[in-house]
């Protein structure tokens, strides 16, 4: 089967050359498809790097600083936002003992990056973190561009074997192949989305928070002496009311007391 499949794809352009008279011989060429999958990668793989290729950067950074005042810096880094045609993708608040933080993940288009990290940097003393990275994606890029030009250029002759394919057999066996042709160009166009997303909209983080001193309430000597009254009483109503759980306990206890008693008096006698 696979040898049949192997002729016809390099007799394809064969019988397309060919008059409506001329009949097509499998015995003409040979060749699998891994073989034409690969001729075709490299092909476009040399065609792009002999093309000026733009870098293709993935940048991403990281924000942490303390603040005065929560809102007033939550609006600063909005209008910043704003201003770049960024948008905030995520914004969550917490609270711990003594801390109100809040975090935002903002997406940037790219080339406006530096101008956000300028502007939150403007109003802020010191970073307790400020991390810039940039990851070079260009060769996975261009590789990723050639295979599924590859897997398409592919999947064309098999559509053409297709057209072509006389019994239920080859039918089958031919849309197999397709079948797996068609995962993969969805699998590499998938991947191309995700980097196309991550290179045009930069990703940052940037984490405020401001330090909350909660004061206990003082008080005065009289109300603690109060208050150690009023706990004294507790005390003893919880201590009688344990003693009215076990009061039959109790009674055996006292019952079994007056029995020795009464038996070592007689022993003494």
């Amino acid at each position: 089967m696979k040898l049949f499949l192997s002729f016809l794809l390099l007799g394809i352009p064969l019988m397309c050359s060919k008059g409506p008279s001329e009949a097509y011989t499998s015995n003409d060429y040979v060749v699998d498809s891994e073989v034409l999958y690969n001729e075709s990668l490299k092909n476009d793989l040399t065609t792009d790097t002999a093309q000026d290729i733009q870098q293709k950067l993935i940048k991403e950074s990281y924000l942490r600083f303390e603040t005065k005042d929560l809102n007033k810096t939550y609006l600063l880094i909005q209008k910043a936002i704003n201003k770049n045609n960024g948008y905030i993708q995520d914004d969550n608040s917490n609270k711990s003992y003594n801390t109100i933080t809040r975090r935002l993940i903002v997406r940037i288009p790219t080339k406006n990056f530096q101008n956000i990290i300028e502007a939150v940097s403007k109003d802020v003393a010191y970073f307790d973190t400020k991390r810039i990275t940039s990851k070079d994606v260009t060769e996975e890029f261009i590789d990723i561009e050639a295979r599924l030009k590859a897997k398409k250029t592919l999947e064309v002759r098999y559509l053409e074997l297709l057209s072509k394919a006389k019994n239920v057999k080859d039918i089958l066996e031919i849309e197999r192949e397709l079948s797996k042709i068609r995962e993969d160009i969805e699998a590499k166009q998938g991947r191309l989305k995700y980097l196309e997303n991550k290179v045009s909209l930069s990703t940052i983080e940037i984490e405020f928070y401001k330090h909350s001193v909660e004061r206990a309430a003082t008080t005065s000597y009289g109300s603690k002496m109060w208050k150690a009254i009023t706990s004294g009483f507790d005390g003893l109503s919880v201590f009688f009311l344990g003693l009215l759980h076990i009061w039959p306990f109790i009674i055996i206890l006292i019952l079994l007391f007056f029995l020795i008693r009464k038996w070592i008096k007689k022993s003494k006698k």
